[in-house]
């Protein structure tokens, strides 16, 4: 897996993040409340719900917001129910993509995902079409912080369960399985580590370089993508040119 960290992408979008706090809160919000609703309220018998409250304060999200989220999903406040879809297709230069979706109108959803594939040089394909080009992993980030030694670090991760480590030039990447992502989480919560992002991922396997002309096409149909409040994450595997500015 070493080689795949998309940090650099993980960092655009939290700067993106920062100026869209309320639609980022909102997507996240889905989550929790999908969470909520298919295991219980309490982060202490649910371990997804428990993830989705990292990745909530990973991202500054109020602990009130937190609250009422769970309590929508859970049925103790007037919530909508939401369904999660996955579509896949290729952008510019055939480049890989998935998008992942929570919504309570499915024909709309597809609708508009459609119409942003259409739109900036890319198309829908079937079910599994490029699933198969990516590994369902989760990827932890914590900032390198002088306190922080980079050996202990990995060898905590890695004791913990964690398949690959990775010390980029701002962050240290961990990646786990799916099913040990919350073991290895709440580890390194026990020993203190703040995570700057804490999610389930798509990994891809190859990744596709780009000119900067196909870098800006597919940028575009990304901010297009990741603006539809029905959609809660795009995976692609492209390589963005050294000095594209996402």
């Amino acid at each position: 897996m070493s080689g795949h960290s998309k940090w650099h992408n993980i960092q655009a979008k939290k700067g993106k993040a920062d100026a869209k706090r309320g639609k980022i809160f909102t997507k996240i919000g889905k989550e929790l409340a999908l969470a909520a609703k298919n295991g219980g309220s309490s982060t202490d018998t649910n371990a997804k719900l428990r993830d989705v409250v990292a990745k909530a304060k990973a991202n500054n999200m109020p602990q009130d917001t937190i609250t009422r989220a769970i309590k929508k999903g859970a049925g103790e406040m007037d919530g909508v129910n939401y369904e999660e879809i996955t579509y896949e297709g290729y952008g510019p230069s055939g480049v890989a993509m998935i998008v992942n979706a929570l919504t309570d109108n499915k024909n709309r959803t597809a609708g508009n995902v459609r119409h942003a594939f259409d739109k900036f040089g890319g198309n829908m394909g079937s079910s599994g079409c490029v699933a198969f080009m990516f590994q369902r992993k989760g990827q932890l980030i914590i900032e390198k912080t002088d306190e922080i030694e980079e050996d202990e670090i990995m060898m905590q991760a890695l004791d913990a369960g964690a398949e690959d480590f990775n010390a980029e030039e701002e962050v240290f990447e961990i990646i786990t399985s799916p099913d040990d992502f919350s073991s290895v989480r709440e580890a390194l919560e026990g020993e203190g580590y703040e995570f700057l992002s804490a999610d389930i991922t798509m990994i891809p396997d190859t990744t596709a370089g780009l000119d900067m002309e196909t870098a800006e096409k597919l940028q575009k149909l990304i901010d297009k993508l990741e603006d539809d409040d029905d959609v809660q994450d795009v995976w692609h595997n492209a390589e963005f040119p050294e000095g594209f500015e996402e």
